[in-house]
């Protein structure tokens, strides 16, 4: 994390604590909020792992991306044109079910003729306009581009209220009845901008029971 992002993030904590003092008493309690972009963010290694964490725990998708990346890369990260050109029952046997294996195809494919942009093309468009293109690709739809950009690209107002974690932290921070629905949160992010990054990850927080 550069110092800049640092100060930023911290700067994004006071203003957030000023203007929600429920928010404020989770901040002071949880601490300075940990989200950093990566300084080797590639589009297409972030989104096969994000792929093969789908519906998964992290270690069983951590344990397929790891047979993914030996058996079509170098054993750290899959090679684009490999997967491009891999057999189904070949990625199957990594642990890949046929729907994620086609998704990783269809996204090797969207990379390599410009679908999905390279990260420097990335840094220079908008949130929505990222989230246009990759959603393109077969099998990935507005969450995991959301979380691509809060935790890969640093992106610091997103507000993933399709999130079942952002949705309960808002619902027990507020003490809410019932829980609330994405299409009902939304609105209530309006105060967080241009932080909704920041209140996310502490709503996860709150999720967590911290």
């Amino acid at each position: 994390m550069t110092d800049a992002f640092r100060r930023t993030l911290r700067k994004a904590e006071r203003q957030l604590a000023a203007s929600d003092a429920a928010l404020g008493k989770v901040i002071a309690r949880v601490g300075p909020a940990q989200l950093e972009p990566s300084d080797d963010f590639d589009p297409f290694h972030a989104l096969v792992r994000s792929i093969c964490h789908q519906q998964l725990h992290g270690k069983a998708a951590e344990t397929i991306l790891g047979r993914v990346n030996a058996r079509f890369g170098d054993g750290q990260a899959a090679d684009v044109k490999k997967l491009q050109r891999a057999r189904l029952a070949t990625m199957r046997t990594c642990g890949l079910s046929e729907a994620k294996a086609l998704a990783i195809k269809d996204l090797a494919a969207k990379c390599l003729d410009g679908t999905v942009p390279t990260a420097r093309a990335l840094h220079a468009m908008s949130d929505d306009e990222i989230v246009e293109r990759v959603t393109l690709v077969r099998g990935i739809g507005r969450w995991t581009v959301e979380m691509m950009l809060m935790f890969r690209m640093g992106r610091l107002d997103v507000f993933p209220v399709d999130d079942f974690g952002v949705r309960k932290g808002f619902t027990m921070l507020r003490r809410l009845d019932e829980p609330i629905t994405a299409k009902q949160l939304l609105p209530h992010g309006e105060p967080w901008k241009p932080w909704r990054s920041v209140a996310s990850w502490y709503l996860w927080r709150v999720a967590d029971g911290r």
